[in-house]
C-alpha cells in the first residue's frame, strides 16, 4: 500500500484550527502536536511529514530504516547545479533542515509506538550510527557549528533611523534589547506587558516554554508612544502589535508583515541581509560581551539547554583580548618574583 499526503489547513479567522495530511494516524499525531506546541512547530512538523511521505510513498507501518536512509540521501541531492553553501560545503538541503525533518519523523513513530495500535513495533529513525570505537555514537546528520551573524552598532543605528513608526521601533527594540524571537514579539499580548517593572511575560516561547524577561526603558518609551498615538482605537484583539493601515487594520501583525517591515527598513538604510533572528543574535552577543553570565543569558534567551547559549562565547576579538589581559595580569601578580629568579638561575 502507498500513502500520498495532501496537506489541508482549517482556519478560524486568522487562527489555525487544524492541519491534516489525509492519513488517520498521521493526522492524529498532528492533532497531538497542535495541542501542545507552538503554531510554527505545528506547521513545520506537518510540512516535514508531508515531504517525507511524498518521498517514501508508504504507509507508516511499512516504513523501515532503509527508507529513512534513502530519504536523507534524497534530501542531500543538489537542488541547483554548481551551487554549494559556504558554511558546510553541501549542495542539498542544509544539515539543520534535514535534522529537523528527522526529528519530526522520529516524533511521529514514537507517538505510534506509544499508541500500540498502529502496527509499528520500532522507530525506523536510528538514534545514532556505530562509530569507529565500541560504544561511540555519532549523529546521522552532522550539523555545522556556525557563528551568529550580528549587526554592528553603526548598522543598528541606521536600521532604527529607517523605521517609520513607533510600532516598528518597539518591535525592533524588543529583539535588540530583550532578544525576543519573531514569534515571541508577535505573540505578545497587552496583559503580558509590565511597564512598571519593565518586564515582559513571554507566553509563546519556543517549545511552549514561558518566561519573564527584563527590557530596557527605551523599548517601553517606543511602546508607549505606539499604544497612545498609533494603535487603532476600539481594537478587539489582545495582540499587542497590530496592522496600522489597509483592509487588515487593527488585526494582529503577521510574520510576513513583520518581515516586510524589516526588509523595507533594511533597504532604506542601505544595509545587506537583516533578519529578525540577526537582531536577537545581536542582543545576546552584546549582553555576553558586557559580562552577562551564560546562565543569565540562557534565561533571557529562553534556551532549554545551556549548550544552545554557548554559541555566544564567540564574541568580538577585542573583548576576548581584554578579558585575557585582565586574567593574565592577575596571574602574573601572584607569581613570586624570587621563585621566578631562582628558576631562571
Amino acid at each position: 500500500m502507498s500513502f500520498v499526503p495532501s496537506m489541508r489547513r482549517v482556519m478560524d479567522g486568522h487562527e489555525l484550527r487544524s492541519i491534516t495530511l489525509g492519513h488517520p494516524l498521521v493526522d492524529a499525531y498532528l492533532e497531538f502536536v497542535g495541542a501542545r506546541g507552538a503554531v510554527n512547530t505545528w506547521l513545520a512538523t506537518a510540512y516535514d511529514l508531508k515531504v517525507f511521505f511524498e518521498v517514501v510513498g508508504k504507509e507508516p507501518a511499512e516504513v523501515g530504516s532503509a527508507d529513512v536512509f534513502a530519504f536523507v540521501a534524497e534530501q542531500r541531492t543538489p537542488r541547483q547545479e554548481n551551487v554549494v553553501r559556504i558554511e558546510d560545503g553541501e549542495a542539498g538541503l542544509s544539515a539543520r533542515t534535514i535534522a529537523r525533518r528527522l526529528s519530526s519523523i522520529a516524533g511521529l513513530f514514537e507517538y505510534l509506538l506509544v499508541r500500540g495500535d498502529a502496527g509499528v513495533d520500532r522507530n525506523p529513525v536510528p538514534r545514532g550510527l556505530a562509530g569507529r570505537r565500541v560504544g561511540q555514537r555519532v549523529r546521522m546528520v552532522r550539523r555545522p557549528r556556525t557563528l551568529p551573524r550580528i549587526l554592528s552598532p553603526i548598522d543598528v543605528g541606521k536600521l532604527l533611523a529607517a523605521l517609520r513608526t513607533q510600532r516598528d521601533r518597539a518591535i525592533v527594540l524588543a529583539m535588540l534589547l530583550a532578544a525576543l524571537r519573531r514569534c515571541e514579539v508577535l505573540g505578545l499580548r497587552l496583559r503580558d506587558i509590565n511597564a512598571g517593572e519593565q518586564r515582559l511575560f513571554v507566553a509563546s516561547g519556543k517549545g511552549g516554554r514561558e518566561r519573564i524577561v527584563p527590557v530596557s526603558g527605551r523599548f517601553f518609551e517606543a511602546l508607549g508612544e505606539y499604544l497612545a498615538g498609533e494603535r487603532p482605537p476600539g481594537v478587539l484583539t489582545e495582540a499587542c502589535f497590530v496592522v496600522l493601515k489597509g483592509p487588515r487594520r487593527g488585526m494582529p501583525l503577521t510574520a510576513a508583515g513583520l518581515d516586510e517591515v524589516i526588509d523595507g527598513a533594511r533597504q532604506r538604510a542601505g544595509l545587506g541581509r537583516v533578519t529578525c533572528h540577526m537582531l536577537r543574535h545581536t542582543c545576546l552577543t552584546r549582553l555576553r560581551e558586557q559580562g552577562m553570565s551564560l546562565e543569565a543569558l540562557q534565561a533571557q534567551a529562553g534556551h532549554a539547554s545551556i549548550d544552545s547559549t554557548r554559541i555566544y562565547l564567540h564574541l568580538a576579538n577585542d573583548w576576548l583580548v581584554g578579558e585575557y589581559l585582565k586574567a593574565a595580569d592577575a596571574i602574573e601578580a601572584q607569581i613570586d618574583p624570587t621563585e621566578t629568579d631562582g628558576e631562571a638561575a
